[in-house]
């Protein structure tokens, strides 16, 4: 019978296995205490804004000095503003208080340094007429109108003064709905005068339909505005934020609030240049009654066209009369200027003098031509 032999480990591998375990162990070890150790551990940068009282601060700085800007410009435009009355006071200033009811005051603004002041016809009267004039200090002067015209309502006043404290007129092609404006004029009286209101520009080129005494009238082009024009603000100036003139305060719609409108100011802005220069203003006439295509549904609902203006009468034995422009004629350009408006032919016709010769391009039913005209004298 054969004996079993137990199988006998053998005590130094078992030795040898240990210490190479615990070798393993502790390089592992020591491997990973020093990889962590020189990690470092950043915290995270972000940036921070304090919603404090900072930003609101500058804000309201930033306010106030616009403010403070505009009052600024206000208060030096006004200095350009003037009372007209056709009556003259008994009293020192036609803005005493004395007989103040019986003077009829209204409103007209310095444009050049030589004494000439642009109002409302309305306002001064028609040509050669006598108005007068109370400035900004307080001196009174009688005035002549050298410079009318009806169908704009607009006027030219001159007073024997110099080295005068004058308006800076903008442009008003350059206008836009929404911005803001402000008006500047005398309403109901003394106790109100030189009265600012503010608003926005409404709408362009409106077209309104005068009524007085039985007569019906058309006014075109017109800059519409919701800053307030009352009696007495007529000729008065309609100015953007840097104080420029971009119209003349001329009515208003009586039957509804915030409905004002102003010319703009750019049709009178050429003969305004020639006064300046100390220059005689003859002014050309073309002798034709037409309507901008914005007038033209109040008189005929079946006219229609997209361009130009509407000849709507020819005035006999005037500068049109017995040549090839007829009645009906929609003009497209004068000279190759491009013509959509009647302040658009009148601001062109006010750069010309009588005797000057002008192509009219016109368009009659189809047909395309050119014709030419002598301006007369108006």
């Amino acid at each position: 019978m054969k004996s079993r032999r137990r199988k006998r480990t053998d005590p130094k591998k078992k030795i040898i296995v240990i210490t190479i375990i615990l070798l393993l162990f502790w390089v592992g070890a020591f491997y990973i205490y020093t990889t962590y150790k020189n990690i470092q551990i950043e915290p995270i940068k972000y940036e921070t804004t304090k919603l404090s009282s900072t930003q609101n601060e500058q804000t309201v700085e930033n306010e106030e000095e616009n403010s403070k800007t505009i009052a600024d410009m206000i208060e030096a435009t006004t200095k350009n503003i003037v009372g007209i009355s056709k009556l003259k006071n008994a009293g020192n200033s036609i803005l005493s208080t004395s007989n103040e009811a019986e003077l009829g005051l209204g409103t007209g603004v310095i444009v050049t340094e030589n004494g000439y002041i642009l109002s409302n016809e309305h306002v001064t009267g028609s040509k050669y007429s006598k108005c007068y004039i109370t400035l900004e200090n307080g001196q009174n002067y009688e005035g002549t109108v050298t410079w009318s015209d009806t169908d704009l309502d607009l006027s030219l006043t001159k007073i024997e003064a110099k080295n005068l404290s004058y308006a800076t007129l903008g442009d008003s092609s350059k206008i836009r709905v929404g911005e803001t404006v402000y008006a500047i004029g005398n309403p109901i009286g003394f106790e109100f005068r030189r009265t600012v209101t503010s608003g926005i520009i409404s709408a362009k080129n409106r077209s309104i339909k005068i009524e007085e005494e039985n007569n019906k009238s058309y006014m075109s082009d017109l800059i519409q505005t919701d800053a307030t024009i009352n009696p007495g603000n007529s000729g008065g100036p309609l100015i953007t934020p840097n104080g420029e003139v971009i119209g003349i305060n001329t009515v208003k719609i009586t039957t509804a609030e915030g409905i004002g409108f102003a010319v703009p100011i750019n049709v009178v802005k050429s003969i305004i240049q020639k006064y300046q220069k100390g220059e005689n203003f003859e002014q050309a006439n073309i002798g034709i009654y037409a309507y901008d295509k914005q007038v033209i549904p109040y008189l005929d609902s079946n006219i229609s066209f997209e361009k130009g203006i509407y000849v709507a009468q020819i005035t006999p034995k005037g500068p049109s009369d017995n040549t090839e422009l007829k009645e009906k004629d929609i003009i497209l350009s004068i000279d190759g200027k491009e013509i959509n408006t009647m302040n658009d032919l009148r601001e062109y016709i006010y750069t010309k003098k009588p005797g000057e010769k002008v192509t009219l391009k016109i368009v009659r039913g189809k047909i395309n031509r050119q014709i030419d005209i002598t301006l007369g004298r108006k």
